[in-house]
């Protein structure tokens, strides 16, 4: 029977699992603007985004402890692996997302996505710093180039950047790049010698407790009705099974390995924009970037591939 490792460690698992996650993470896009409208809240409402988001990730969190002790797991951490995933939920989740929500509320949608979007080569350019098995070649660096480009591409829409830079706005959003990349770091880390669904679920709760406490005392509050709840139940699950998907393969696998496919989560959330919000679907740039993207995950993984064939 094959090892775990061994299997989640394949070229095509890798991907059929990390294109799901980033499928979940790319259609909460569009969910996420649908729930502004169903909670009524406005653009500058900046803690009621962030307790929005703090009640997400908060129900992703339970739903992954709750699934544990449902399949028989013990939920128990002891007192040194709680200082880890609590330190891991601070820097992921709420650092992270209060960031990303203050920036994303100070600048355009379209430099939102591309500030975003360049926070994916973090992770694969901190992981040749970190790891042995994961230095950059000839081939990561073009298919870096080339996912970058892809995803500039599909963002841009023919709109005008302008409005300069601001720490607030594009500067927030693209330090999320940087704790999104040392918390990937990390997760492969501790992931080690704790319980990944674990992992995922205490920092996910932890993170969401430090996002709520900051929308109560922004003096956010939230009006519940049984169309957003089912959505937020949504946003809940798309998180909760990317994050430990996620985690998972960054346990048994290198981040820069893993973490390129991140370069798809615009382009899903192009697509489902389109099918969600009615946005306007770019032809030529689209399949530009998809052509683009494709090719950087060949070439960044193409060694990947042929190890396994020779392994098999």
């Amino acid at each position: 029977m094959e090892k775990r490792d061994d299997l989640f460690s394949k070229s095509y698992i890798i991907a059929i699992l990390a294109l799901f996650s980033c499928l979940m993470w790319g259609s909460a896009v569009p969910t996420i603007k649908i729930g502004y409208k169903l909670f009524e809240i406005s653009g500058d409402e900046t803690f009621h985004k962030i307790l929005f988001a703090g009640f997400r990730f908060f129900i992703a969190g339970m739903m992954i402890l709750i699934i544990s002790v449902l399949s028989g797991k013990s939920i128990k951490i002891y007192r040194n692996e709680i200082r880890r995933v609590s330190l891991l939920g601070l820097l992921q989740t709420a650092i992270h997302y209060t960031l990303f929500y203050i920036g994303l509320s100070n600048t355009s949608g379209t430099k939102g996505s591309i500030m975003t979007a360049t926070g994916t080569l973090f992770p694969v350019i901190l992981a040749h710093f970190f790891y042995k098995e994961d230095k950059l070649n000839n081939k990561k660096i073009i298919g870096l180039i080339m996912g970058f480009a892809g995803v500039i591409i599909v963002n841009l829409n023919g709109a005008r950047l302008g409005g300069g830079f601001t720490l607030t706005g594009e500067g927030f959003v693209m330090i999320t790049g940087l704790t999104g990349a040392f918390s990937a770091i990390y997760t492969k880390k501790i992931a080690g010698f704790i319980d990944t669904f674990l992992v995922t679920g205490y920092q996910l709760v932890i993170g969401s407790l430090f996002l709520i406490l900051v929308g109560y005392f922004g003096g956010a509050r939230l009006e519940f009705t049984n169309q957003n709840i089912w959505l937020l139940l949504y946003l809940a699950f798309a998180s909760a099974s990317a994050f430990s998907i996620w985690t998972i393969l960054l346990k048994y696998n290198g981040v820069g390995r893993v973490s390129i496919y991140r370069f798809t989560i615009p382009l899903f959330g192009t697509f489902l924009s389109y099918i969600l919000l009615d946005e306007r679907l770019l032809g030529p740039n689209v399949i530009l970037s998809i052509a683009l993207v494709s090719i950087s995950i060949i070439l960044i993984n193409i060694d990947g591939v042929i190890s396994d064939k020779i392994l098999e």
